[in-house]
């Protein structure tokens, strides 16, 4: 079953955001909602979210990763509002 995983992180300095984009994207259905949070839609489960996400930030990066409960309100984010409201 799909489902939607809300992604935040803080990352270490000296870390490389381009294959954490990567990383995140090849998820396929996914949003850039704020400068340091993503959401997916993925058949994978939590931990393997996590797991996968954690191996691309440097030591000392943050992480959660959230399953989406299909509520939410938001305002002035970077993706499409439409995106949200189809896959939150």
């Amino acid at each position: 079953m799909r489902s939607c995983y809300i992604i935040s992180y803080d990352m270490a300095e000296g870390g490389d955001y381009e294959p954490l984009y990567k990383a995140i994207k090849s998820y396929g259905t996914w949003a850039h909602i704020t400068e340091s949070t993503w959401a997916i839609v993925t058949e994978s489960d939590h931990k393997a979210v996590r797991d996968h996400i954690s191996g691309i930030l440097p030591k000392g990066s943050r992480l959660i990763v959230v399953k989406s409960a299909n509520v939410g309100a938001w305002r002035n984010v970077i993706c499409r509002d439409q995106w949200l409201k189809e896959n939150l």
